[in-house]
């Protein structure tokens, strides 16, 4: 681990570290293993055997049949696979309708669906409706049912928040959209960027009722480069990758055969008893975090909540000095998505809360995993509450010169 040995790392929604076992199961084939799993000779039907292992692990955990998962290179490509698939293959087969094809999605969705959704109207592919979240950044069924239309072919929602923690009311939302689809001629299918939720919520894809769903493999152990898209038997979807016949001629590309072992090796890793005792850690967190710091408030929702994740915010500090100042303190935490670190623009997630973009500023994420420790979470205690006291002397005004800190700074 070297530099990063004695370092606390609290960012597991950016990326979790591979699992030694997971890492182990990876290793054949970068070896003797090697071979291409499309090739008929034993080297590629060697590869097959770890291929077809993987899917039906990967099929087990989800409830459904090893067909319906196509392997891909991540959430983000899942993502624009679900929605644009949906989209390309209604305009362009015997599923075409009379007029545009409309799109339902949250305002509080991952960048990669909200831009995925904005280049289909720019496009003129699709209508999109954004919809608005409470302030806890629940979707409310009530608030989505009203905006379905006539041309309505796809709701997309996340099923957790990947800023907030936020869990969205997935399976109620499936059952809505199942009960209209008996009443339409025109099936609305229902999909979910699930990346959040893997590690902490039930995943059985007809317990949710859900068409498609979304994966990736880092967020829960395994590697990175590598995720799945689950697609129900039926659900009509266009390949958008060019080229040949891969997973059942849906995503061209020779398949990354040690990243897909690697992620059925960790998708059968995860257990409820390691979030439960991940949960007890994050509450004591909470709970210690608002008592010890004056004006400290958790953003989002405090029942319907993944149970590593806490989002706050400390007026008078800006979360990125904040972040600065713990990582100079060896301890790692977020500001929000790890996606859009590099832009200074207010949380769209806090935005659509109702918080003000100088309140959005001063957040924090903090999220916790499996190699979590009590010491470590009691160190972070000890450490924040003389950061942001530090920085609300500094700032006075709570605008902090996020770029450079005091050189005698530490706690």
């Amino acid at each position: 681990m070297g530099e990063n040995k004695n370092r606390i790392y609290l960012d597991y929604a950016a990326t979790t570290p591979v699992d030694p076992e997971v890492f182990e199961a990876m290793k054949p084939y970068f070896g003797d293993d090697f071979g291409n799993p499309s090739s008929a000779h034993q080297f590629g039907q060697k590869a097959r055997q770890g291929l077809d292992k993987a899917r039906a692990q990967v099929a087990e955990f989800f409830g459904c049949k090893p067909e319906e998962i196509i392997f891909t290179s991540g959430a983000t490509e899942s993502n624009n696979l679900a929605i644009k698939g949906v989209i390309y293959k209604i305009q362009n087969s015997k599923f075409k309708i009379q007029s545009l094809p409309h799109v339902i999605t949250s305002q509080i969705e991952h960048h990669c669906v909200l831009d995925t959704c904005k280049n289909l109207e720019e496009t003129g592919f699709a209508q999109v409706t954004y919809l608005p979240v409470n302030k806890e950044g629940l979707v409310e069924i009530e608030a989505l049912e009203k905006v379905i239309k006539e041309n309505t072919v796809l709701v997309s929602i996340m099923y957790a928040n990947n800023e907030i923690g936020t869990v969205q009311p997935i399976e109620e939302i499936g059952k809505l959209i199942k009960k209209l689809n008996q009443l339409r001629q025109q099936k609305i299918y229902f999909h979910t960027d699930a990346v959040q939720a893997i590690n902490y919520l039930n995943c059985k894809v007809d317990a949710l009722q859900v068409d498609l769903l979304s994966m990736s493999a880092h967020k829960f152990y395994g590697p990175k480069g590598v995720g799945a898209l689950y697609i129900r038997k039926g659900t009509p979807v266009k390949k958008i990758q060019d080229g040949g016949a891969h997973e059942y001629d849906l995503r061209a590309g020779t398949y990354n055969i040690g990243g897909i072992v690697g992620l059925g090796k960790a998708i059968t890793m995860i257990n409820s008893q390691t979030a439960q005792r991940i949960k007890k850690l994050r509450d004591k967190m909470v709970e210690e975090v608002l008592k010890l710091i004056p004006n400290s408030k958790l953003n989002g929702s405090r029942q319907h909540r993944l149970q590593n994740n806490a989002n706050f915010s400390f007026p008078g500090a800006e979360g990125e000095s904040i972040m600065m100042a713990l990582d100079q303190e060896r301890i790692a935490v977020s500001t929000g998505s790890a996606c859009a670190s590099e832009n200074l623009q207010p949380s769209h997630v806090l935005t659509a809360l109702g918080l003000k973009p100088e309140e959005s500023h001063t957040s924090i994420r903090v999220t916790l995993g499996k190699y979590t420790k009590e010491e470590e979470i009691d160190r972070f205690l000890e450490v924040l509450p003389k950061v942001v006291e530090r920085l609300r002397q500094i700032s006075g005004s709570g605008k902090a010169d996020k770029k450079k800190l005091p050189d005698d700074f530490g706690c």
